[in-house]
């Protein structure tokens, strides 16, 4: 259920892409932003229209925050692949925005992204305007400061600190760089439903946490052409991760751990969280 699902998702979400990047002049930086949107798992905006349906709120609605995570992950990877970031010049198996075209054009591409996922937010279609408010104000602070920019900048910070981050250390730098935005996703259908949103908060936690466990995983064993980009950067550029840190066998077991987490948050929801569930199984099989 949960394959077919993702791909429906993902093509829902990238004919929206379509509609609205389709209605902008054609120019060099909006190319830009359509060629950022194309691909990937789009998992974060599944888990905002999975969340939706479990709450009953209809996909037309949903449709908006569910394209709106996806460009601002975008937006995300346009800048760390940048060369005063990552500097990578592969992500999704195709060349970098900013190797495409070039650095001024991705860093536009990025803002024009950024901006754009508070704009779906913001969309009369979503719900009324509590609901819509809602959504912008928590998406600014799981984007900024306060979550995915702050794990980003953490993890600058860790490429040259005189010593290794320690367990708990990665930890916190995962929860805002990788965990921040998937707990948004997941707690959608919460917030356009007016319900409670605390078990859907608790399965993201423990879902974000063994996504970059599993991602920390296939950078040692995975398969560049799968992955779609370059890998065994962190173990080259000698940074601590959660394998290096606990060890392979640990890693993947703590992995297993945090999914049986993930799924037991979920129980109150009944038959209707089985495919979220099997999101969070998915995580840590995946190859890419």
């Amino acid at each position: 259920m949960f394959p077919e699902r993702l791909a429906q998702d993902a093509a829902s979400i990238q004919c929206q892409f379509d509609l609205v990047l389709g209605a902008f002049e054609d120019v060099d930086v909006t190319r830009a932003m359509a060629y950022a949107t194309r691909g990937g798992k789009r998992l974060r905006g599944f888990l905002a229209l999975e969340s939706a349906r479990l709450h009953d709120v209809e996909e037309s609605r949903a449709i908006w925050p569910a394209t709106a995570i996806e460009a601002l992950h975008a937006y995300s990877l346009v800048h760390d692949d940048l060369p005063c970031m990552d500097d990578d010049d592969l992500r999704r198996g195709r060349p970098t925005v900013h190797v495409e075209w070039d650095e001024g054009t991705a860093v536009l591409a990025g803002d024009a992204l950024h901006t754009l996922a508070f704009e779906l937010c913001m969309h009369t279609e979503v719900g009324g305007a509590d609901i819509r408010a809602d959504l912008a104000l928590t998406l600014a602070r799981a984007s900024g400061a306060q979550g995915m920019v702050l794990g980003q900048a953490l993890d600058i910070a860790a490429e040259t600190a005189a010593e290794p981050l320690s367990l708990d250390e990665i930890t916190r730098l995962q929860a805002g760089k990788t965990g921040a935005l998937i707990e948004w996703s997941a707690c959608v259908g919460a917030t356009m439903a007016h319900s409670d949103p605390e078990p859907l908060r608790q399965y993201a936690r423990a879902l974000g946490l063994a996504f970059q466990i599993a991602d920390d995983i296939l950078d040692i064993e995975g398969d560049a052409k799968k992955a779609g980009k370059r890998l065994q950067k962190d173990t080259e550029a000698g940074k601590a991760t959660f394998v290096s840190l606990l060890g392979l066998p640990a890693a993947k077991a703590r992995a297993g751990e945090l999914v049986d987490q993930a799924c037991t948050a979920l129980d109150g929801y009944g038959p209707k969280a089985e495919t979220l569930k099997e999101a969070a199984r998915f995580v840590i099989a995946r190859d890419s």
